[in-house]
C-alpha cells in the first residue's frame, strides 16, 4: 500500500517534470494554483485549502488528497475541521466521498508526525 506521504512525493515530481518539459503550460496553472489557493485573498489560505481538500475527496484524488491535507495542516488546520470539510464532500459527493475519507486520515496521522 502507498504511503500518503509517497503519493504527496509523486506529484511533486510529477509537478517538477512538467515544470521542465511543459513550462508554458505548467506555468500558468502554478500561478493560478499560488492565487487561488496558497495566498489569502478574500478567504485565508486555511480555508481554500479546506475547500481544495473537499473537493479532492469528492473526486477521489489520492494524491490531491496528501497534497491539500498536508497544505491544510501547514496553514493551521486541525484535524476536527479537516473532517468537518470532508463531510461537506460526502454530503455533496455522497458514499463513495465517505469511503475516501480513509485517505485522510491516513495523511492527517502521517503528516502530523513531521
Amino acid at each position: 500500500m502507498t504511503s500518503m506521504k509517497e503519493r504527496l512525493e509523486e506529484a511533486k515530481n510529477t509537478m517538477e517534470i512538467l515544470s521542465k518539459e511543459y513550462p508554458r503550460l505548467q506555468s500558468p496553472f502554478g500561478v493560478l494554483k499560488r492565487h487561488a489557493v496558497e495566498e489569502d485573498g478574500a478567504l485565508p489560505a486555511k480555508i481554500k485549502k479546506m475547500i481544495a481538500l473537499a473537493i479532492a475527496l469528492a473526486d477521489g484524488c489520492e494524491w490531491c488528497i496528501a497534497i491539500h491535507t498536508k497544505g491544510a495542516l501547514e496553514a493551521g488546520a486541525t484535524k476536527d475541521e479537516l473532517i468537518e470539510a470532508a463531510y461537506v464532500a460526502v454530503l455533496m459527493a455522497g458514499g463513495p466521498a465517505l469511503t475516501h475519507i480513509c485517505k485522510l486520515l491516513e495523511a492527517i496521522d502521517e503528516f502530523s508526525q513531521d
